[in-house]
């Protein structure tokens, strides 16, 4: 039965954690895209922006729903550790709450709804806005995530843990390490999406080779640094880890043995070092990052007069390695949270006194077949629309549309006069 609990978990968070990585990335570019058009006021950046953005839009849109699945698992599964710990790590989960379902929800629908609506400077701080909140909720959600690595900031009181320094909690360095390095991850996917789609609207010839060049030359060039941020900042988060959670890493240190010597003292004997998988997926984790480098490196050197477009082979490898960031992203995080077991919070509540009391085999097997079964329908869903609008090109994006406004694509507004400088026409504030 813990076996079917942390199954059920592990898969709600993955496919919560995979809508999470783009949205992040994606936003990014979406704050440059719109920040240069509401600068220059260029119809070019313009389109970028509700191209990209509406692509950004469905898989916000679909993420919400792996979102709510996944905090229904501490109230139905983990009872246990919000009761013994609610009071500590369930601060930080609230207000994630309050800035991701209310004000980045909010500004979210201002944004979409303010196209045409708005100055395009009103409308791109709003924006700005939404990405701060994005932000935001990683950093309070990886609060309550850094205490059950390294819990801070509490006390046990009436066999119950109290919030003791809410300070002290925000400043965890478990915390701030993992936050930083899942930011910096989450750009590496965005590029990725974007250098993706843009290369296959490049290999195939759509017809507009100029808006996905820009987009490729804005994504291109910024992920080998994205990258190499992001191997950076791993290494000061498994630095801290190290030292806080020494027994992730096996038998390695001295200071591993230690703690296991202290648990065995302190809650008996125990199987104190994770299972194999964790070290298994801290290598699957590096490897793609090593094949993202070479690629991207690679092609920013064929970028000169244009002549990646021109290799077909070069834009079909940068199409299929849209998998690799994915695939590292979840194996980080399968070595961080496969890592700390057998504790649900580390060296304080272990994950078999974690469940929810009184739950039965067939209680979690039927909440695990029906959850995976949402989760997966909503990643199915999210990817086969992505890839529906991202095919279909600019011209048929129907974010920020202004009325009467022509286009190319099919979905174009017949009858009406086609509207050249929509941009021109708007009100800078």
């Amino acid at each position: 039965m813990l076996v079917l609990a942390r199954l059920q978990f592990a898969i709600t968070a993955i496919a919560h954690y995979l809508f999470v990585a783009l949205t992040l990335g994606l936003v990014t570019y979406l704050v440059v895209m719109q920040t240069r058009w509401a600068v220059t006021g260029k119809e070019a950046h313009r389109r970028q922006t509700r191209f990209w953005g509406q692509l950004y839009v469905i898989n916000y849109a679909l993420g919400i729903g792996t979102g709510i699945v996944m905090e229904f698992q501490f109230g139905l599964v983990w009872s246990g550790l919000t009761h013994y710990t609610g009071n500590v790590f369930g601060a930080p989960l609230a207000i994630e709450t309050l800035v991701a379902f209310f004000a980045e929800s909010t500004l979210l629908g201002l944004w979409i709804f303010g196209w045409n609506r708005m100055g395009r400077v009103l409308h791109t701080v709003v924006l700005w806005l939404v990405a701060l909140t994005a932000y935001s909720s990683v950093f309070f959600v990886l609060t309550a995530n850094g205490f059950l690595n390294h819990p801070v900031g509490y006390g046990i009181k009436d066999g119950k843990a109290h919030l003791t320094s809410f300070s002290e909690l925000l400043t965890n360095t478990n915390a701030l390490a993992a936050a930083s390095h899942i930011l910096a991850g989450s750009l590496v996917t965005g590029s990725f999406f974007v250098i993706a789609v843009s290369a296959w609207h490049l290999r195939r010839r759509t017809g507009h080779e100029e808006f996905f060049w820009s987009s490729l030359k804005l994504a291109l060039p910024l992920t080998p640094v994205f990258v190499l941020l992001t191997a950076s900042l791993g290494g000061w988060q498994i630095g801290y880890s190290v030292k806080q959670t020494p027994t992730k890493y096996g038998h390695r240190s001295d200071r591993a043995q230690a703690m296991v010597e202290t648990f065995t003292h302190k809650f008996g004997p125990d199987n104190y070092f994770p299972p194999g998988i964790s070290q298994t997926a801290e290598f699957v984790m590096i490897i793609p990052a090593l094949f993202m480098m070479l690629i991207t490196v690679l092609c920013v050197l064929f970028m000169i007069k244009r002549n990646l477009i021109r290799r077909k082979v070069l834009l079909w490898l940068l199409t299929a390695a849209l998998f690799l960031p994915y695939l590292s992203n979840v194996s980080g995080w399968v070595f961080r949270e496969v890592g700390r077991q057998p504790w649900a919070v580390y060296g304080v509540l272990k994950t078999k006194d974690a469940i929810t009391p009184g739950l039965t085999h067939g209680t979690v097997l039927t909440s695990l077949l029906v959850f995976g079964t949402l989760v997966a329908a909503l990643l199915l869903v999210d990817w086969a629309l992505l890839f529906r609008f991202a095919r279909r090109g600019p011209d048929a994006a129907q974010l920020g549309r202004a009325p009467g406004e022509d286009g190319d694509g099919p979905t174009a507004v017949a009858g009406l006069p086609r509207q050249t400088t929509p941009s021109s026409a708007a009100p800078t504030f």
